[in-house]
């Protein structure tokens, strides 16, 4: 049985995806094996949003193709979607170039692959009753899980490729959501991460064009079993109002709000084609911590756009301490061809631009983590349901996460006990902050989560 490797890049959308193309190889008789070494078969699942993101993806193939260069190699994922023509010709290393539209069509690649031939295949999305959905290898820590609701976005930010490479909304049929999360529940994941390039847009790419996202939200929760819902980047300008009231009532739902508001200048989030400001971001936070004063915020701020300057880098700081958000993620601006900004500046200013922006993301690090670190004090004496995932070995001790973090982007709970299970949902008291950290024991008798 001949063996495959795959290697994923990116965000928790293109680890589905991954998941996904796993299921299939093995429908076809293929042999998942963690090393790269010994594989017949080497899939390179790259990320295509920003310059760096292509970058590491092309690293990674070629440290890939040098660890084994007799295996056969495909790039798939973003980076493949979108510059199929230009790493036809540019990768001639490649055995493959795979696009992230049809995942099923991989099995006709590889076979075509394994007979000698060099594929470079982009196929258009099925129709939605032949997508496929179903995974048996989850490339999460044991007891979590991402569930993927709608594909593409319609929002087409100035700054951002998504649209060019994943397409328009599409959002997945709702049965087939719950019938993924009922197989997800039924295998003994403990936390349901939702995953889109918006949350709240789910459902409306229908005829009615209203979001459908709080019914599915609803049936979601409604499903038997023991297990939390934690809800994945929600677009500001199409937050629900009503989520916050939901979130209080139905507690399967994590009081978890990840928000990308990406900057605080009014002029600036114009340009980007956002609707919000400062104060109506301001007063989101404000009003969603007066329903749920345990409500954890986690944000990206999108830094060294066109036209952004000192004057509206401060609008920024000034928004994050009054936010007071506890997770906060930056980025510098990366200059996509076909996207509305790319036009806004030349290369020359841009790289100019990039080297003033890093110096604002410093200074953007420096305000938010005492932020953080202080925030992160309310839990401290508190009781909450931690997710273990990892066990150190060799130690009394294990890795997990309690609510307010998410998986691989926000800080960790340390937890301090002896034959702990990856997994396992244990009642934890929470001792101290360490850095980014929370540290915590293991109560006896503690009531579970849901």
């Amino acid at each position: 049985m001949k063996k495959f490797y795959i290697e994923n890049l990116g965000c928790s959308k293109n680890q589905v995806d991954a998941e996904l193309l796993i299921k299939q190889l093995e429908e076809d008789a293929l042999e998942l094996t963690e090393t790269a070494s010994e594989a017949d078969l080497i899939l390179v699942n790259t990320c295509g949003f920003i310059e760096s993101a292509r970058e590491q993806s092309i690293e990674a193939f070629f440290t890939l193709h040098e660890a084994n260069p007799d295996a056969k190699i495909i790039l798939s994922g973003c980076m493949a979607q979108r510059y199929a023509d230009e790493l036809r010709e540019q990768l001639p290393e490649a055995s493959a170039i795979f696009g992230n539209r049809d995942l099923s069509a991989i099995k006709d690649v590889v076979r075509k692959v394994f007979a000698g031939d060099r594929v470079v295949e982009v196929p258009s999305y099925p129709v939605p009753e032949k997508e496929v959905y179903e995974r048996n290898e989850l490339l999460s820590f044991p007891g979590s899980a991402y569930l993927k609701i709608s594909e593409g976005c319609n929002h087409w930010c100035a700054y951002c490729a998504i649209p060019l490479i994943r397409g328009n909304l599409r959002s997945r049929p709702k049965q087939t959501i719950l019938t993924d999360a009922r197989a997800l529940i039924s295998r003994g994941v403990k936390e349901i991460n939702l995953i889109a390039q918006d949350l709240a847009s789910y459902g409306t790419d229908s005829p009615e064009r209203t979001s459908l996202f709080m019914e599915l939200l609803a049936d979601l929760v409604a499903l038997e079993g023991d297990f939390v819902v934690r809800l994945l980047y929600i677009h500001p300008d199409a937050f629900p109002s009503e989520l916050p009231a939901f979130i209080k009532e139905h507690k399967k739902v994590l009081p978890y709000f990840d928000i990308p508001f990406q900057h605080a200048d009014t002029a600036i989030l114009r340009s980007m084609g956002r609707k919000g400001d400062k104060e109506q971001h301001l007063a989101m936070i404000d009003q969603i911590r007066e329903v749920l004063p345990e409500a954890v915020f986690r944000s990206t701020i999108l830094l060294g756009y066109p036209g952004e300057d000192e004057q509206s880098f401060a609008e920024v700081l000034d928004f994050l301490k009054r936010a007071r958000l506890d997770w906060v993620g930056s980025f510098l601006y990366s200059r996509e061809e076909g996207t509305k900004a790319y036009a806004l500046r030349g290369e020359k200013e841009h790289a100019k631009a990039l080297k003033r922006a890093q110096g604002f993301q410093k200074q953007l690090e420096a305000l938010q983590a005492p932020i953080t670190s202080e925030n992160l004090k309310r839990f401290i004496g508190k009781e909450y349901d931690v997710l273990i995932e990892e066990p150190v070995e060799g130690e009394d001790l294990a890795i997990g996460r309690m609510y307010a973090q998410a998986p691989e982007v926000d800080g960790l709970t340390v937890v301090m006990g002896r034959d702990l299970k990856a997994g396992e949902v244990l009642r934890c008291g929470i001792r101290r902050v360490n850095g980014l950290d929370l540290e915590a024991i293991p109560l006896k008798g503690g009531v579970s989560h849901g």
